[in-house]
């Protein structure tokens, strides 16, 4: 006989109940402390293999299921934001919670949510960690912003760069002012030096993932956006297409739509909201990009408002991650400097090995451009720089997309892209430290 069984979960406490297939109860049970030895005893004891189990999404609900799955034939975790039946409920204790979870999985009603697998729960803990830390920095940074704007002082650097803590460190103010302030920079110093650690870590996780490097090739995707698309996509294949993904992400506009009346307003902005406004943070640096993301960005703020621009770059982004995840080829129109730069900053955290590149150290560079001073440097085409990276090459674009360059007037910028070029030097080095960036 199959058994349903609704579990109420709590950090402290467990509330079961036990339904036949004819939705009668048949038993209830409470665990007082929700320990792993606690847990499993209850499923050693109180479930069978043929049970299949419900439960709400909490934040201690994957350690719970993960020692429950062995015993049962089937757990389910429920969206709490959906599970309208309990948050709308009239009466609501855990009993009744726990009922009502049991009566919806026993009749199919239940809206389930996607369970990660083990490294995915671990990514997602990871970069919830190092948005946590980075939140700290920015609240201390805040607030010592404060404390010199109180006192007619304001710090000419970031306060968090080692040149505006020697700053504000050598300013004069009196003794109730320098305690304020040297406490805000002890503990400023303490969360970089474990944002420093957690970013160590999350490089050497992200180079031994291909994912990243592919979703890095994308404008605008740092290292960190990258890794955090992943924890919350987990498998690609679990979305149909990319406006699927965006929907998850919560960057599709809401719809209101009665009778002859539709409605489209705001952004829902569901799912991870951490991911979506890196997203956003993304989008807000490709508004230059002479590439077609730039190019829809500048076209479409010309009819819209600067954020409305932003965020449907944001959308775009995510749409693309689908397609780079699912074909396995990186973006096509990156720009060969900045993307090269991205992953050489990722593979020597990750790896602490530097290329060497460009002439030998005590030999002048020679400008082989005519009439520019100060020597040239290479630039690398992008099939050349995704091929020194370890990246997959590029796929060929199709006609559909070729068309739509030419019509944009993007296919020069497109065709550049694939060919290597010297431009003159940013800066004039001496012939004793002047290798050429590779």
């Amino acid at each position: 006989m199959i058994r349903y069984v609704g579990i109420d979960l709590h950090k402290r406490l467990l509330v079961a109940c036990f339904l036949d297939e004819r939705g009668q109860i048949i038993a209830r049970k409470t665990l007082t402390s929700v320990s792993e030895s606690s847990v499993s005893a209850f499923a050693r004891t109180a479930l069978r293999p043929e049970d299949h189990v419900a439960l709400e999404a909490t934040a201690n609900v994957w350690a719970v299921v993960r020692l429950l799955e062995p015993h049962v034939a089937r757990v389910v975790v429920s969206n709490p934001v959906l599970t309208r039946a309990i948050a709308h409920a009239k009466v609501k204790t855990d009993k009744v919670d726990a009922q009502v979870l049991a009566h919806l999985l026993r009749l199919g009603y239940l809206p389930e949510v996607w369970q990660p697998d083990e490294p995915v729960r671990h990514l997602r803990e990871w970069t919830a960690r190092r948005s946590g830390l980075v939140s700290q920095r920015t609240a201390l940074v805040n607030r010592l912003h404060s404390t010199l704007a109180q006192r007619l002082r304001e710090c000419p650097h970031d306060p968090a760069s080692p040149r505006g803590r020697a700053w504000i460190g050598a300013l004069s103010v009196d003794d109730d002012t320098r305690w304020l302030i040297d406490s805000d920079l002890r503990l400023l110093e303490a969360v970089q030096a474990e944002i420093e650690a957690i970013d160590q870590r999350l490089a050497q996780r992200g180079y031994d993932d291909p994912r990243v490097r592919l979703l890095m090739t994308l404008p605008g995707v740092s290292q960190h956006t990258a890794q955090s698309l992943l924890a919350a996509i987990g498998d690609v294949t679990r979305f149909r297409d990319g406006r699927k993904l965006a929907s998850y992400l919560g960057l599709v506009p809401s719809t209101r739509q009665s009778a002859t009346r539709c409605y489209h307003g705001p952004i829902t902005k569901q799912g991870r909201s951490h991911t979506r406004w890196m997203l956003v943070q993304a989008a807000q640096s490709v508004r230059n990009h002479p590439g077609p993301l730039g190019h829809f960005f500048r076209r479409l703020k010309k009819r819209k408002n600067h954020n409305v621009a932003v965020v449907a770059v944001a959308r775009k982004l995510a749409i693309l991650a689908w397609h780079v995840l699912t074909e396995g080829t990186p973006y096509r129109y990156a720009l060969p400097e900045t993307t090269a730069a991205k992953l050489r900053t990722l593979r020597v955290q990750a790896t602490g090995k530097k290329r060497r590149g460009g002439t030998a150290r005590g030999t002048k560079c020679v400008s082989k451009l005519p009439g520019v001073p100060g020597g040239s440097r290479a630039v690398k085409s992008l099939p050349d720089v995704y091929a020194a990276e370890g990246v997959p090459p590029l796929a060929a674009a199709p006609a559909a997309e070729q068309r739509h360059l030419a019509a944009h007037q993007l296919d020069t910028f497109a065709a550049e892209l694939q060919q290597a070029r010297r431009v003159p030097r940013r800066a004039q080095h001496s012939d004793a430290s002047c290798p050429c960036d590779p």
